[in-house]
């Protein structure tokens, strides 16, 4: 099955300008029909705690652009938006199928707390997974791919491709890299970073939204510029994998994942 990873360079606080930029990265790199279309964490804005700016109204516009997307493109489109919550805000990762219809919606069980993100953002507790192309995908969030027990739970459920969408600090990407290659080894499962290039008021990103094969072989790297990394993904290697070595039916499963 085919995988197209949008790699941005988002505008700070400017959702008009950054779904016109996810557009025209797509339309220079059409997807193919059927396939699995992934953008970034809060992929409309940035990484700012600014709810009055990030956090969708009740028109949902962030989720009306993936869900046009979806039915445009006739692909999976899965991508990072912030909800309402309260007087908070919740960062999710949402997926919708080529009708439109609502396929995902995982809540980052970890918000980014050394950046205050706890304090705006309202944590989710539910691992989701859904169907596309053969595979059982579960979404995460970021700071989410440093608590390998959630990763477990997951796979526990089936998930054999795990999708991490992210705004990940190039100061860090040694161990972005090295995570998500520990994900996909321990787990015999396909991982999918997703990650942006650019700057923003804090931090700077160095892209290299990859794909990791069942075997923590990176197969495919975007590398540091703004683009759409296309990849072929065959979900019957993580199967077979799973099969001809058995480590996860050899886990002791923890009683609460």
């Amino acid at each position: 099955m085919n995988l197209f990873a949008v790699q941005p360079d988002i505008v700070w606080e400017d959702k008009t300008a950054n779904f016109r930029k996810v557009r025209a990265l797509l339309a220079a790199n059409p997807p193919t029909p059927g396939s699995l279309v992934v953008l970034p964490e809060m992929f409309a804005c940035g990484f700012s705690m600014n709810l009055a700016v990030t956090r969708q109204d009740e028109r949902r516009e962030d989720e009306s652009f993936l869900r046009d997307l979806a039915r445009e493109t006739q692909a999976t489109v899965l991508g990072g938006v912030v909800s309402p919550a309260g007087e908070r805000g919740r960062n999710e990762a949402v997926a919708f199928s080529p009708d439109g219809s609502l396929l995902a919606r995982y809540a980052k069980i970890h918000p980014f707390s050394l950046g205050g993100e706890d304090v705006g953002h309202a944590a989710g507790s539910e691992i989701v997974t859904f169907s596309w192309g053969g595979f059982t995908v579960a979404p995460f969030v970021c700071y989410d791919l440093r608590f390998p027990e959630i990763f477990r739970a997951a796979a526990r459920r089936g998930a054999d491709l795990l999708v991490v969408i992210a705004l990940w600090p190039v100061k860090r990407q040694q161990h972005w890299l090295t995570l998500l290659q520990g994900r996909a080894i321990e787990n015999q499962a396909w991982v999918v970073g997703v990650n942006r290039v650019g700057t923003d008021p804090q931090f700077t990103y160095a892209g290299r939204s990859v794909v990791v094969d069942p075997h923590g072989v990176i197969v495919a790297d975007a590398g540091a510029q703004e683009r759409v990394l296309a990849a072929a993904l065959d979900p019957e290697m993580a199967k077979a994998w799973r099969r001809d070595f058995p480590a996860l039916r050899d886990a002791h499963w923890r009683a609460t994942a």
